[in-house]
């Protein structure tokens, strides 16, 4: 009997079309070309819950994992492409916080579909030659996949496949008005658009940035899958990666130890602080309150470091100019800066009219022989920096003026405070009130004390070190707009640099 001959061209593409993890990989290897591909156990497990909700077998799924784990790639990208391909008629909805991103995701999705491997594999799905925009494509089949953002209009648009990818930047999560009309939206407009809502599925796969975004508040409501892929596992896990096999986690076990090893890990945690990081990477947010600074993460000092030439002496007001019992407190908080450290040596806090808080910032400033004076410019503020700029150049007035939420902020500075950079006198009188408002904010009665001193470190993130020529030559008002000019660290711009510019 003579042996039977096997077409081994027909393997791979079949292997392509049962196995969506594979289609996976050989997708990056398309948008990604050059780019190593590291395969690991959870793009199995991603796959697995993924292959389930084409089969029905699913119908709301939310998938939580560390950023650039190829998350995006998996759902966003290769899945819609491999559901089109088993049946081009599927309405597909793709969501990210934004129009770009999410149109990118299409440009992927897109470029898989119209390549040979692709097209050898499902030749029966194809693109509409006539609609086939960057947004949006239709299959000759009147199936397709349209792109939008969070907020954006779906107006006559239907789908019975949502997928929705990180639906909120980071840095907005921490605003409740935003993280509000993230939900609302989804409520009110996403919703509503699925074809048929007891059959249709809805995806949706992001890194958790707060105990309410989005996937904490359909959690809390029940109802969904869910698929946790810490980076870090805290405890023993056992996720399901084929219909007959599960990947077992035990107390430790990284999520991807060849992409993220522990000490990069390390340096996240360190990078972000521990409230971003456990969000992020551990998929396990705190909620907000008090837990947003820990007063352990402050050393303390008897005696400040011995002065020198390099140090810098800055002040940072928060103003407000009603006297009254029920009014804001203004706040002075008075910083040594040395290196990378920052000692508060004093803090005022009172309640005065304008004319006696104008009269005390030029007190203060002298007293302390303040290098410059910060000051918020809203409110008070605004009339403060001009009187004071005009009659008291000598102050070197900085403008500070805060575009994110108060909450957005203090996050942006933990890192530092967490770092142990910030250094508190061991005795002040002041000292018991500090403490209440810093580890009871942002749900205390007061907030004056904390947005001086997240001013000054935010400030400090990006004016702390000078060049001591460019200072000493040009002042505050040209140095502002030097380091406009020149974002990041311009410490390491030589002379000639700072000299042409001033020309």
């Amino acid at each position: 009997m003579g042996k039977t001959s096997i077409d081994k061209s027909h393997i791979l593409p079949a292997v392509l079309r049962q196995d969506l993890c594979s289609f996976i990989q050989r997708s990056f290897q398309t948008i990604s070309p050059g780019s190593e591909y590291l395969y690991n156990w959870h793009i199995e497990a991603i796959a697995h819950a993924l292959t389930k909700c084409h089969q029905g077998k699913i119908k709301r799924l939310i998938i939580t994992l560390p950023p650039r784990n190829l998350k995006s790639i998996a759902a966003s990208v290769a899945f819609p492409a491999w559901v089109l391909g088993h049946d081009p008629t599927r309405r597909i909805i793709g969501v990210s916080y934004s129009q770009d991103l999410a149109t990118k995701h299409a440009m992927d999705t897109r470029t898989v579909m119209l390549s040979d491997w692709y097209q050898n594999c499902f030749p029966n799905s194809r693109l509409h030659p006539e609609k086939n925009s960057r947004a949006e494509f239709m299959t000759s089949e009147q199936g397709y996949r349209f792109s939008t953002s969070v907020g954006g209009t779906l107006t006559g648009r239907g789908g019975n496949l949502i997928i929705i990818d990180d639906p909120q930047k980071a840095e907005e999560v921490m605003s409740d008005t935003k993280r509000e009309g993230v939900k609302e939206w989804f409520r009110s407009t996403l919703l509503s658009r699925l074809d048929n809502k007891q059959k249709d599925c809805i995806i949706l796969i992001q890194q958790r940035l707060h105990d309410d975004d989005l996937a904490g508040h359909l959690l809390e409501h029940g109802g969904w899958e869910h698929l946790n892929l810490p980076a870090i596992a805290e405890g023993v896990e056992l996720i399901p990666i084929s219909d007959t096999a599960v990947h077992q986690r035990q107390p430790g076990d990284l999520l991807h130890p060849e992409r993220e090893s522990i000490v990069v890990l390390e340096g996240m945690k360190e990078s972000l602080g521990s409230y971003a990081y456990a969000a992020q990477y551990q998929q396990q947010p705190a909620p907000l309150g008090g837990g947003l600074i820990k007063w352990t993460w402050f050393p303390f000092y008897d005696q400040p470091p011995e002065s020198k030439t390099t140090d810098r002496i800055i002040q940072s007001w928060d103003t407000a100019c009603k006297d009254g019992s029920m009014h804001d407190y203004s706040v002075c908080t008075t910083w040594r800066i040395v290196g990378d450290n920052y000692y508060l040596l004093h803090l005022w806090r009172d309640r005065l009219e304008y004319p006696d808080l104008k009269r005390r910032i030029i007190v203060l400033a002298q007293q302390w022989k303040a290098e410059g004076v910060i000051i918020e410019d809203k409110g008070a503020g605004i009339q403060l920096i001009q009187d004071l700029r005009r009659d008291h150049n000598e102050l070197n007035i900085y403008d500070f003026l805060p575009k994110e939420s108060k909450a957005e902020r203090v996050m942006a500075i933990t890192p530092k405070i967490e770092g142990q950079q910030v250094w508190l006198p061991l005795e002040a009188h002041w000292m018991a009130d500090f403490q209440r408002e810093v580890v009871t904010f942002p749900k205390g009665k007061h907030d004056d004390m904390v947005d001086s001193v997240t001013q000054f470190l935010l400030w400090a993130r990006n004016h702390a070190k000078r060049h001591p020529f460019f200072i000493a030559a040009f002042g505050p008002p040209l140095e502002e707009l030097f380091y406009d000019y020149y974002p990041g660290n311009p410490d390491y711009l030589e002379y000639e640099t700072i000299k042409k510019f001033s020309e």
